[in-house]
């Protein structure tokens, strides 16, 4: 079939313009860059939250730690997962051996994530707690006894890793 003039202009046209190609360049830097950024944002289970405010004791330690749910106790506040709970002195002063609104949070917090039955058919749930170095055992306790009452059995105390020439 013969073409028409029309067809034989459009087809020499599109043979001088040419196909359109894609510039590498830019998309070799928008990757680049992808990559830098995931590379700053990872995280790292080896490294505890950043917290200014608490200054952890010092440990000769080996065991890395886990991602768990963190508690973090500082001389005037008690902070779950980066949020406020209730002041320090406030849990002090509280009557009895757990500390109300902790373990309100806990509950809630335990209601999100599946407990792990041990073999006497108890709940266990993991909680790491971060406090300063200075806050008092009674405080440090009844935190212990509302993690314990949460379901929160596995408690583990985060501390800085002595360095090697300071362990000997």
């Amino acid at each position: 079939m013969k073409k028409s003039a029309r067809a034989i202009r459009m087809d020499r046209r599109q043979k001088r313009q040419g196909s359109a190609g894609i510039n590498l360049v830019s998309l070799m830097d928008i990757f680049t860059i992808l990559v830098f950024f995931l590379l700053v944002n990872s995280s790292t289970t080896a490294q505890p939250p950043n917290a200014k405010v608490i200054e952890l004791p010092t440990s000769l330690a080996e065991k890395l730690p886990k991602e768990t749910l963190t508690i973090m106790v500082s001389k005037n506040s008690i902070i779950v997962n980066g949020r406020a709970i209730v002041g320090a002195t406030v849990a002090m002063l509280s009557t009895g051996d757990t500390i109300a609104a902790l373990q309100q949070e806990l509950l809630y917090q335990a209601s999100k994530t599946p407990a792990v039955v041990n073999e006497l058919g108890i709940a266990e749930r993991d909680v790491t707690i971060m406090g300063d170095k200075s806050i008092p055992y009674k405080l440090l306790r009844k935190i212990m006894m509302t993690c314990s009452a949460a379901e929160f059995s596995k408690i583990s105390l985060a501390v800085l890793k002595k360095p090697e020439d300071e362990a000997s």
